[in-house]
């Protein structure tokens, strides 16, 4: 309000020395064409009176939101001066009597109704007072001589014709003012209302998880919320103004969405592979709609989101799952084979000691002696997957785990010329609370695995450490297994966890299964992340502190 009133009194003061510069001029060629025509220099002295006192009020215009009444003095002294030329100029049949109607508007515009009456009703006084003295005979310093004053009834005439004109301007300006003062204060509040809900609106823009972009329908980014920062690493004076298919990699299928034709395609929500700006890729699930105004389709929006861990989950699920079948098929079926095959086989190696064998039968009957054998592995390691016993739980150290198994390893058949096995343990103890053949179980499969891995040797890493607690995760154990092998391709990894997957000519194929199995019991996941011939890295990451699962029966 008071930044209103110093805008308002700054025009004022700049009206004033406009107004006063054309008197000026006026009465300069005045004075060139009727020399004496009017008393110059008293008149030069007013406008020169009327400059200085222009300065003074910008000079005390800081001082009006302290001291209000500073403008019913400048708005008044304008009267004064209006009188002081009408008095020079010939009081009741001056020309310049319209002045008077200059300070009323001004006073009007800056205080409303009240500072219009005020110097309406001021002018008013000081008008008659004027023509009264000039009538009455009184004598005033360069005033009009007696005989040449108009007769009374024209002065009674010009008299009220001009106050009633006063008044009018004052009451008219005043109403006009007053209505741009209401206007002004409901356009403000509308602006203020408009500004909120701008601000509403973004702040629910970006409060948003899924990023939202629009953009005309040329492509070209026209907004940004915060959620699609985080998920793309683009900030959004980057993204704006540059084409929707660079920001967000879009697939071929959202290109014809540019074309600028009416064959723009519909699109149903799709996911594809993005690069962030940091380079890490995720998976991007976007969907497209138009962006429709009163004036017509302007653009397209957006919204997507990083489905990556979902996508994960999902993949993670589905492996349960079949697990989870192969793991009921397996119970149903143990028994039913393992107790017939040994029978079999106890009854082949009867035959074998007890009946006249030719060589050719003798190697017959240890290869069904030995396939017998290899079946009961696959068993034990179905029951192994399908029905983990968990019968000890206790505090381990998993580093003694991994140095023991290091140990085991260097004396096993998997272990070939150009093999060598490095351990990264840390020396004080790394104690979870587990079975600890489970866990031997654990680093043996994956360890043995990476050993077939690297069929022309190469180097075997087994490593534990301790993920510290962070805001979004418990405290963890890690273990890992590093291989130098012939890796794996990225769009295998998901099926690695299935059973009788296995790649190797040794093992049952059911190894990273019971694996994965057993990380899963105890809350925890593996996570393995390879190339085709450059190695593989597998973790399993386990949560410490995590409620056990129950023992299986």
């Amino acid at each position: 309000m008071a930044t209103s009133i110093r805008h308002k009194l700054l025009w004022l003061i700049g009206g004033r020395a406009g107004v006063i510069t054309m008197l000026l001029g006026s009465a300069i060629l005045i004075q060139f064409k009727s020399p004496g025509a009017l008393p110059i220099d008293p008149f030069f002295f007013l406008i020169g009176l009327t400059y200085g006192l222009t300065a003074f009020w910008a000079a005390t215009l800081q001082y009006v939101d302290r001291h209000p009444w500073l403008i019913d003095v400048q708005v008044a002294c304008d009267a004064l001066v209006v009188s002081a030329m009408v008095h020079l100029t010939g009081g009741v049949a001056s020309y310049f009597s319209s002045l008077y109607t200059l300070p009323i508007i001004a006073a009007s515009t800056v205080q409303s109704w009240r500072g219009g009456l005020m110097v309406s009703a001021l002018s008013c006084l000081i008008y008659v007072g004027l023509v009264i003295a000039q009538y009455a005979g009184v004598v005033l310093p360069f005033g009009m001589a007696p005989e040449t004053l108009p007769p009374m009834r024209v002065a009674i005439y010009t008299v009220g014709l001009n106050v009633f004109g006063f008044l009018a301007v004052a009451a008219l300006s005043g109403y006009l003012a007053e209505g741009l003062r209401r206007t002004g204060e409901q356009l403000e509040e509308t602006s203020t209302q408009l500004a909120d809900l701008q601000a509403f609106n973004q702040h629910v823009i970006d409060s948003l998880q899924s990023g939202l972009t629009t953009c005309d329908t040329t492509g070209r980014v026209l907004t940004f919320n915060r959620a699609g920062e985080s998920i793309t690493g683009m900030t959004a004076v980057e993204a704006l103004g540059q084409s929707m298919l660079a920001v967000l990699q879009l697939p071929q299928p959202y290109v014809g969405l540019f074309k600028g034709d009416s064959s723009r395609p519909v699109l149903p929500r799709l996911e594809y592979g993005y690069t962030r700006a940091d380079g890490r890729q995720i998976e991007l699930g976007i969907s497209a709609a138009p962006l429709v105004t009163p004036s017509g389709n302007s653009g397209f929006l957006f919204t997507f989101q990083d489905v990556t861990e979902a996508k994960k989950q999902e993949r993670e699920a589905r492996v349960q799952q079949r697990l989870a079948a192969v793991g009921e098929m397996a119970a149903g079926i143990a028994h039913e084979i393992r107790n017939p095959l040994a029978s079999m086989a106890g009854s082949i190696q009867i035959l074998r000691d007890e009946l006249p064998l030719t060589p050719e039968q003798s190697q017959l009957m240890d290869i069904v002696l030995r396939e017998s054998e290899r079946l009961n592995d696959t068993i034990r390691s179905f029951l192994a997957y399908a029905r983990p016993q968990r019968a000890a739980l206790a505090d381990m150290d998993v580093a003694r785990v991994l140095t023991e198994t290091a140990t085991l390893l260097e004396n096993n058949a998997e272990l070939v010329d150009g093999h060598s096995i490095v351990v990264d343990a840390p020396k004080e103890p790394v104690i979870y609370r587990a079975d600890e053949a489970q866990v031997r179980q654990i680093v043996w499969n994956l360890a043995t695995n990476g050993l077939r891995a690297m069929p022309n040797g190469g180097v075997l890493r087994l490593s534990v450490h301790r993920r510290d607690k962070t805001a979004n995760d418990p405290e963890h154990v890690v273990i890992g297994v590093r291989d130098d092998g012939v890796g794996i391709a990225p769009e295998e990894i998901d099926g690695i966890f299935q059973p009788f997957r296995g790649t190797f000519t040794k093992g049952t194929g059911l190894g990273l299964s019971i694996v994965h199995r057993i990380a899963s019991d105890y809350g925890g996941e593996v996570r393995v992340s390879s190339n085709k011939g450059m190695g593989t890295t597998v973790e399993v990451v386990l949560p410490v502190g995590a409620v056990s699962a129950p023992v299986a029966g």
